[in-house]
């Protein structure tokens, strides 16, 4: 499917080109930030480059078949039983009604001869395509086929017949370790851990927690980073889900009673997912999280990440320069790598010899030396740089600066002519260069070895379906909270609504990024050992916007609530 997709795409693109609805520069990067399984179709419309009404129009136009609107269509039940939803989620394709042998299904490419002819064969009825956007077709199949939760009632039905009891003072998990084994794929654990994994990629989430209580296990996703209840599996199956979870990561089944960490990879619908497992010994059994690193999520290009222009044009100059250090804090889940990874691939090209240190490596770039860091083989940050350093290195990205000797050799490389890419955990961006300060650097070196410091947050952007009129705030108020007096006499706020396409009023995150240039006023505070508060005042006077600012500048937009950038900047 993944190559029908790439090929759609271009084909989108080139009538958005000739109909000049959208630019080409835009066109292009929806494309890319696409990957190969990735829908043009929402990049372009969630990023409000195109009216969906007006989209639909010209592809109806140009194929000559009609559209219809999946929102208004009642999905009770399956209007075809011999489509089944397997065929729905491999193909995108939703069967509307059948009705003298003619199938209607709603399709994104109605083109694709070949998808409507294995249609046909499938189904043995005519098919007649209307044209839906692609996401809202995967919408409408989530609602008539449901989320999968009654395949997975179903799943505990079966295993609930096999007579399994939790007996008071039983040690299930040994039992558990040897029948998991030998189990085959259609065994009901394998269904259940295949299921919890299949619903949280669908629901675009990034962690999956598996918690075992006494009388349950707790099923939890991290949705634009916040956690929300899923499935709760019984206690009977909390041995053999965690089991088959650990034998996926490679892991010491027999092994309970110390934390372990694995990871494996799925390919899912075409795309290669990887997943980074950790355990934990509990009172009620071992807990597991997975960390879901979708490289089909990434974003590359430093445009498509939401930036102020400030804070764009403030990177770009750091990371142009042929030597110094480039830091981004924050919080973990920040989304510091993905900035970093961001920044390397701006820089990326033949003439750079770039090589990156990472615990671990999550996403894998192409044209550039990745160095995973392996402690309980004497692999540390420190001695990873220094080997990297005898590499005739121009570039080197550091996961995260977290003791002295890794932040001296960092310090030593930016002033040497290498360009030096590191993550710190800090509050905000003065506050780096103390922290910097604490750790054994000299303030000096701090001041010349540095170009530019960004702190980072995650905003979580308001649903344009269902965002609602958050009425008025008093003025007073509002100025207290950072805005201005202009602002917040005119300010027109929204807050979250809630509906069917996303997760209590949001959909997706963008980042908040507070950026400090070390320019000569900011270095002259710096070596005369200024406070984090006067390094902060100095920044403001030449132009900083910080979190906070920035967070107020996307709620006068539409873009989120004044709620969330208050949870986000909380103590900014």
């Amino acid at each position: 499917m993944s190559q029908a997709i790439v090929r759609f795409n271009r084909r989108l693109g080139k009538i958005l080109s000739r109909h000049r609805l959208v630019e080409d520069q835009d066109i292009d990067e929806a494309i890319q930030k696409s990957g190969d399984d990735g829908s043009v179709m929402r990049i372009l419309i969630e990023d409000g480059k195109v009216a969906e009404e007006e989209f639909l129009g010209i592809l109806a136009m140009e194929t000559g078949v009609a559209p219809i609107d999946l929102n208004r269509l009642s999905l009770e039940e399956n209007p075809c039983e011999d489509f089944k939803e397997r065929i729905a989620r491999s193909c995108k394709v939703l069967p509307v009604s059948k009705a003298s042998g003619v199938l209607t299904v709603a399709v994104s490419d109605p083109q694709d001869i070949l998808l409507l002819d294995e249609l046909r064969n499938l189904t043995r009825c005519q098919v007649q395509p209307v044209l839906a956007c692609d996401f809202r077709i995967e919408e409408a199949i989530d609602r008539l086929y449901g989320d999968g939760t009654k395949e997975i009632e179903e799943v505990l039905e079966d295993y609930g017949n096999l007579d399994l009891e939790l007996r008071e003072g039983h040690d299930e998990s040994d039992e558990a370790v040897q029948e998991l084994s030998f189990e085959g794929d259609e065994s009901p654990v394998v269904k259940i851990v295949n299921h919890i994994i299949y619903q949280a990629l669908r629901e675009r989430a990034s962690d999956i927690h598996v918690e075992p209580q006494e009388r349950s296990i707790r099923v939890r996703y991290r949705c634009d980073g916040v956690l929300g209840e899923a499935q709760q599996p019984p206690a009977q199956l909390r041995a053999s889900i965690v089991s088959r979870l650990k034998i996926m990561a490679g892991l010491d089944i027999a092994e309970r009673r110390i934390p372990q960490d694995g990871k494996f990879q799925l390919r899912v619908e075409g795309r290669q997912v990887d997943f980074r497992v950790s355990t934990l010994p509990t009172v009620h059994g071992e807990k597991v999280v997975l960390r879901i690193l979708d490289s089909s999520n990434l974003a590359l290009n430093l445009e498509t990440l939401g930036f102020e222009d400030k804070a764009l044009s403030d990177i770009r100059n750091a990371i142009s320069s042929s030597y110094g250090m480039m830091l981004v804090t924050g919080p973990t889940g920040s989304g510091k790598s993905t900035s970093l990874y961001s920044c390397v691939n701006e820089v990326l090209s033949p003439t750079e010899n770039i090589t990156t240190v990472e615990d671990p490596v999550e996403y894998q770039l192409d044209g550039v030396v990745q160095v995973p860091v392996n402690a309980k083989r004497g692999l540390t940050f420190s001695k990873a740089l220094r080997s990297i350093l005898r590499q005739d290195p121009d570039t080197v990205m550091i996961g995260e600066i977290r003791d002295l000797e890794t932040a001296e050799i960092a310090v030593k490389a930016a002033l040497t002519g290498h360009r030096v890419f590191s993550t710190l955990h800090t509050n905000d961006a003065p506050s780096t260069v103390t922290r910097m300060v604490d750790m054994g650097i000299d303030p000096f070196l701090v001041a010349s070895a540095t170009q530019c410091i960004a702190a980072q947050r995650l905003c979580r952007r308001l649903c344009e379906d269902c965002k609602q009129d958050a009425g008025e705030l008093p003025a007073e108020r509002l100025v207290a909270l950072g805005f201005t007096s202009e602002e917040a006499a005119e300010a027109r706020l929204y807050e979250p609504g809630g509906c069917s396409r996303c997760q209590g009023g949001y959909r997706g995150r963008f980042a908040l990024l507070e950026t400090m240039p070390m320019d000569e006023e900011v270095r002259r505070v710096v070596v005369g050992g200024g406070s984090a508060l006067e390094i902060r005042d100095t920044a403001l006077a030449n132009g900083m916007l910080t979190l906070r600012r920035v967070g107020i500048l996307n709620v006068l937009r539409g873009k989120t609530s004044l709620e969330e950038v208050l949870r986000v900047t909380q103590g900014d």
